[in-house]
């Protein structure tokens, strides 16, 4: 098992398994050298097999472990940072239930660079007996660390209120199915909850922000003002407005951009973004006097450009927005609030503000599931990549490349 774009997957208890788990809490110890580590994860069946073998790795190395359970990814990432620990999530995100993955965060709260990366790929071929006494295990999130999450998150609004609006929010069956009510409840809307019952093995199925239809439906048979779709560990978010349109990374960031330079909060006028945003996002940031800085795909990327130039918003169409002034990583939730919070202040819908927002052009993605990880396939086909894209004369672009996260070649075309 070797780290991807998003910590390291693969179908648990075959490719993922609990003595690797172990293995991977012991080495992650030893090369971050923090005293604690916070531990919890999302509703997979593998989950807790897989999060109780970390936290032994973790304590066998004299770490004090706080598990909290079943907990969105930025929940773990911001007690991390409080705490000064060592974060680790036990998810596949946006991937069905087969898969699993970890996740780590440094003391800082912060994804690793792929040098830590290495490190611990290192180390983990390299590991004795532990030496030394274990570490203690806590178990707090039920108790303390819940209810402090949903402060954190609700103060991100600076008290104003969400009063009036009736919404639909969509948990996809993970980890945020609990504490989703509670942000939003809190904020003052009216939240109607939906695939917020996991058993184990519905994580992501035919809901969640990977399928935004079934909550596009709920959202026009109730007449909703809006519809929010998190993923299964909670740290990206994807939007439905009052007449069923999904409204995509792209929009929220646009949106948000624009709210965030009227009121002087959008750092050097800048947003990060990755290859794959769509053409209109771009031109609707020139018409707006924002800058665009550009990476590689995978939100990590977007975070580090985010440090670099101490950028204050990022984030991907697939919906992973940072609000690097209030989180380290991606925030359903954050984002999910910010974006009500700006359609309130706005006076209107949000359907006609993600329309004034930009004017996505045409766009296709279409995912290709190969036998492997197919990282140079972008160089294999570059002699067709080429010809293809100079049939477009200039008017549109191709992006081949692979998956961090799964077998697949992802081919987009925009024109």
């Amino acid at each position: 098992m070797r780290f991807g774009t998003d910590g390291i997957r693969g179908v648990a208890n075959t490719e993922l398994t609990p003595s690797f788990a172990l293995d991977l809490g012991r080495a992650a110890a030893r090369v971050l050298g923090a005293t604690c580590a916070v531990v919890g994860g999302d509703t997979r069946r593998s989950t807790p097999m897989l999060e109780a073998a970390l936290v032994a790795g973790l304590a066998s190395e004299g770490l004090e472990v706080h598990r909290l359970g079943v907990a969105p990814t930025p929940a773990i990432a911001y007690h991390a940072a409080r705490l000064g620990g060592i974060g680790a999530v036990v998810s596949a995100s946006h991937n069905l239930y087969a898969d699993n993955g970890i996740k780590l965060f440094s003391p800082s709260g912060n994804k690793l660079p792929d040098e830590v990366e290495r490190m611990i790929e290192a180390e983990l071929s390299a590991l004795g007996e532990p030496a030394g006494e274990s570490g203690v295990i806590v178990d707090s999130w039920a108790i303390n660390d819940r209810a402090a999450y949903v402060d954190h998150v609700v103060a991100t609004i600076e008290g104003r209120s969400l009063g009036g609006m009736k919404i639909v929010v969509d948990a996809a069956n993970g980890a945020a199915f609990e504490v989703a009510s509670d942000v939003f409840t809190r904020a003052g809307a009216e939240v109607l909850l939906i695939n917020a019952t996991p058993d184990g093995t519905n994580i992501n199925r035919e809901c969640g922000a990977t399928e935004p239809a079934g909550l596009a439906r709920v959202v026009i048979e109730q007449g909703a003002f809006a519809g929010l779709a998190l993923d299964g560990d909670g740290d990206r978010l994807i939007a439905v407005d009052e007449t069923g349109r999904v409204i995509d990374g792209d929009h929220v960031l646009a949106i948000c951009a624009v709210d965030m330079r009227a009121r002087g909060l959008l750092r050097d006028d800048t947003v990060v973004v990755t290859v794959m945003t769509n053409l209109g996002f771009r031109l609707a940031m020139a018409a707006a006097g924002v800058e665009v800085v550009e990476t590689a795909v995978g939100d990590r990327y977007v975070l580090e450009a985010l440090q670099r130039g101490r950028y204050s918003l990022g984030g991907e169409q697939s919906g992973h927005v940072i609000f690097h002034d209030r989180a380290s990583t991606g925030d359903g939730l954050v984002t999910g609030l910010v974006l009500l919070d700006v359609v309130a202040r706005s006076g209107g819908a949000l359907g006609a503000l993600a329309a004034e927002s930009m004017t996505q052009l045409p766009q296709v993605l279409v995912n290709v599931r190969v036998s492997r990880q197919m990282p140079e396939i972008a160089e294999l086909l570059a002699a067709e990549i080429d010809e293809a894209g100079r049939a477009l004369e200039g008017t549109g672009r191709i992006l081949v490349r692979t998956s961090g996260t799964e077998p697949l070649v992802r081919v987009m075309v925009e024109a």
